[in-house]
């Protein structure tokens, strides 16, 4: 195995981070904030750090493969974590809480331990905000570089020309970054100009400009998207929070190459758009039977308010402007579902995708045709192309491990004394990097610290599975990855 591509891949990333909390030492400087010296330490270790794996690493180019790029992918999302938890434990936080918090806000999870948030210094508060605009641009990546290329959870599907993992693994890659990254900094820079317009501070524009693009949910308010309640910002926020449920590489041919044909006929929006908008409608009617007022008194701003919170929960933002899960129990039952559906696959959404829900449906219709008919071949198509059975095994692979992955979550959160709908719906959150839970504990009104630290690891170690695809991580537990 060649590991100086990885030592490599590890070398620029950890500068990459240390670079990021520069910004969160000058706003704390400014402030006249005596944590400074937290982020000024962190930065320079980090990117001293950084910089002698890169040495290390040599600058001559080396044949990569799948087995290089699996162990890269894992180790990314374990090491970079436990870096970014340095400032939180300058800060005083517990080891749990600060690796949660980090591994929450790089997943784009948004599930935080941090309370009285409006009275927390600036410098913390956005060194949250860089951590999700981090993970958000590297889940994107890797989602449109690398997954395809390993064939994982049937991400094979979308995998791009000229993607080998023979020698032209980090070269790919870093073609593949600058458009995305383009497109991505676009994006967040419109969406933080909107917010300004909005009447948002500079600074809560900024920073939850990042946490809105990246699909992550960390606000600078306790009240999360509630504190601009009555401004035009949620319906800002909805717009962008679409926006980072769509494939960023179709993104990327409408906004660079002037392709928009491929965003319009890819039937990933078209099944994206259409739940959003279905599941919206079922919860407005449902808080309706719950409110009977809502109707009356003002429809519109009612639904404008379900529409928010489907949204930021189906692509797991995390964003609330209200306590749904007090608008019943159906409607509970509704955001439960919700909360495993995601977004397209290449975005910065979570959950399981619109590609693998499509196929697995088409899937199960085919195989109940082939019931009733057995001796008709049935096969299954996607985008109006046949799916073959590599792809189709991929899928269900997923599917399976996702499933089996939150069941056992659930079941562990259970033992720490939690109760079902806590232990149900935080394992779910975690799983499907949403953010907050159900219930008076983890909802949308509360956060994760009052659980045990048993549970802190459970769920962020579910986060990680969930960010990671599952299958990358099961390759690296069997003997033959490390035997070559």
């Amino acid at each position: 195995m060649q590991l100086r591509v990885v030592i490599l891949a590890l070398g620029i990333m950890t500068a990459l981070l240390g670079a990021a909390m520069i910004p969160c030492w000058l706003l704390d400087l400014t402030d006249r904030n005596g944590d400074w010296p937290i982020f000024a330490t962190s930065a320079t270790t980090l990117l001293l750090f950084g910089g002698g794996l890169v040495i290390l690493a040599g600058g001559h180019r080396q044949r990569t493969g799948a087995r290089e790029a699996f162990l890269l992918t894992v180790l990314v999302w374990i090491v970079l974590p436990a870096l970014a938890a340095i400032p939180f434990l300058g800060a005083g936080m517990s080891f749990t809480n600060a690796m949660f918090e980090s591994i929450s806000g790089l997943t784009t999870t948004g599930a935080t331990v941090i309370t009285n948030l409006d009275s927390q210094p600036r410098g913390l508060l956005l060194w949250r905000a860089i951590l999700q605009w981090f993970g958000g641009i590297g889940i994107i990546v890797t989602a449109i570089a690398i997954l395809p290329m390993l064939r994982v959870g049937g991400m094979q599907l979308f995998q791009l020309e000229s993607s080998d993992v023979s020698g032209k693994f980090m070269p790919r890659i870093g073609e593949i970054t600058a458009q995305t990254g383009m497109v991505y900094l676009f994006v967040s820079a419109a969406c933080a100009l909107t917010y300004l317009i909005c009447g948002l501070s500079a600074f809560d524009a900024i920073a939850h400009s990042m946490t809105t693009v990246a699909a992550g949910g960390y606000s600078t308010h306790d009240a999360s998207f509630g504190a601009f309640y009555g401004t035009p910002a949620p319906l800002a926020a909805t717009f962008f929070m679409i926006i980072a449920g769509l494939p960023f590489s179709l993104l990327a041919m409408a906004m660079i190459h002037g392709r928009v044909r491929p965003l319009l006929t890819d039937p990933q929006p078209r099944l994206f758009l259409g739940l959003i908008l279905g599941i919206s409608v079922i919860l407005f009617l449902l808080r309706m039977v719950e409110d009977h007022d809502l109707v009356f008194i003002d429809p519109i701003v009612g639904y404008g308010e379900t529409l928010f919170n489907t949204v930021s929960v189906m692509t797991g933002t995390g964003y609330a402007t209200a306590t749904y899960d007090s608008w019943g129990e159906p409607a509970i039952l509704v955001f439960l579902v919700t909360i495993f559906l995601g977004g397209c696959a290449g975005s910065a959404a979570c959950g399981i995708k619109m590609f693998r829900l499509e196929i697995s449906f088409r899937a199960v219709l085919a195989h109940a045709q082939q019931m009733m008919s057995p001796n008709r071949v049935v096969r299954v198509r996607y985008g109006g192309k046949v799916v073959d059975d590599n792809t189709l095994q991929s899928v269900m692979v997923f599917v399976f491990l996702y499933i089996a992955t939150f069941m056992t979550a659930a079941i562990l959160l259970s033992l720490t004394g939690l109760d079902p709908l806590t232990a149900i719906s935080g394992s779910a959150t975690s799983v499907s990097n949403v953010g907050p839970g159900l219930g008076p504990i983890i909802g949308p009104a509360g956060t994760f610290e009052p659980l045990s630290d048993r549970a802190k690891w459970i769920c962020a170690t579910a986060m990680l599975l969930g960010r990671l695809e599952f299958t990358a991580v099961f390759v690296l537990m069997t003997r033959r990855f490390w035997r070559g």
